[in-house]
């Protein structure tokens, strides 16, 4: 049996597209197709199933899949411990975040890291939404939740606070604000509530449900936006906020919040080189960002003089 031709299961099984296995692979999606035609024709079963949205492994698919999977980490440790092996990393590293800690934190830390490994290929996926491990949408996904089942190796990566924040535009020209109770009546920028990615983003709720709301969105980043003009008060993660001066804290005793973020990745990637130092190499940016992430609590209370 050709190990290419597993090779290009084991990749379009992670992908999920025949696209996305030809980018992985750095090929045409057309010998993605002829490669699994070819090996699906050796054993005699069909591996995937066609579907709209891509391919979906079938049951045959799903039984093939971990020794393969056992396969490649052989492979990968033969390759590793040969004598005059190359040097340095190489190969694909995907990362899936969320949106606004992947543009803001990750993109340039993880820059940085590939400046330092020429052979290799670090996709981040900062998206609005929760990127799947289970689907093999990403190598390594750093999430607001920590994943409850599967073989996944998973650690706590940090905490992080977010505030309660308004342009000082807006404050100038609305009722000053001492307590929770002068919130009402003020304007918000929050998100699209029945779009919400994940319950720990409900945070509103938890200081003030708010009777207007000047925009909503699914992205952090538009909310942002739309606080710095004056459109509205906005909870933003410090990390956001903190780096715009005409943003200041509302609030900043009380409207205070804390989330953790959680990074994992399947349990049979911790023995492939280019993911162990990846993962290493987050751990160490992201403990560097302490300060920004994590920023003290100010002296006093109440609404920051605009």
């Amino acid at each position: 049996m050709d190990w290419d031709n597993l090779r290009y299961f084991l990749e379009l099984a992670r992908a999920g597209t025949l696209v996305g296995a030809a980018r992985r692979l750095a090929v045409d999606h057309t010998t993605v197709a002829r490669r699994i035609q070819a090996l699906e024709k050796q054993v005699g079963s069909a591996l995937f199933a066609r579907e709209a949205g891509g391919h979906r492994l079938t049951e045959a698919g799903r039984a093939l899949l971990p020794q393969v999977e056992a396969m490649e980490a052989a492979f990968l440790a033969v390759e590793n411990a040969a004598p005059g092996v190359r040097q340095g990393l190489h190969g694909l590293v995907r990362i899936g975040s969320t949106e606004g800690f992947g543009n803001l934190i990750l993109a340039p830390q993880l820059a940085r890291f590939a400046q330092g490994h020429p052979g290799l290929v670090v996709d981040l996926l900062a998206l609005p939404r929760l990127v799947h491990l289970s689907r093999r949408e990403a190598d390594i996904v750093i999430s607001l939740e920590r994943p409850g089942r599967g073989a996944v190796v998973v650690v706590k990566l940090t905490d992080y606070v977010l505030q309660l924040v308004g342009a000082r535009s807006y404050l100038a020209q609305h009722p000053p604000i001492h307590t929770a109770e002068d919130l009402r009546g003020h304007t918000f920028v929050s998100y699209v509530d029945d779009l919400l990615f994940s319950k720990e983003l409900q945070i509103l709720d938890e200081l003030h449900r708010p009777a207007r709301f000047a925009l909503r969105s699914t992205s952090v980043l538009a909310q942002y936006e739309a606080a710095r003009v004056g459109a509205g008060l906005a909870v933003l993660p410090a990390f956001v906020a903190a780096q715009d001066p005409s943003l200041v804290p509302v609030l900043p005793g009380v409207a205070r919040f804390q989330r953790t973020f959680w990074m994992s990745m399947p349990a049979e990637n911790k023995h492939v080189a280019r993911m162990q130092a990846t993962w290493t190499f987050l751990r160490e940016a992201v403990a560097a960002q302490q300060a920004l992430l994590l920023p003290p609590l100010p002296v006093s209370g109440g609404q920051v003089a605009p």
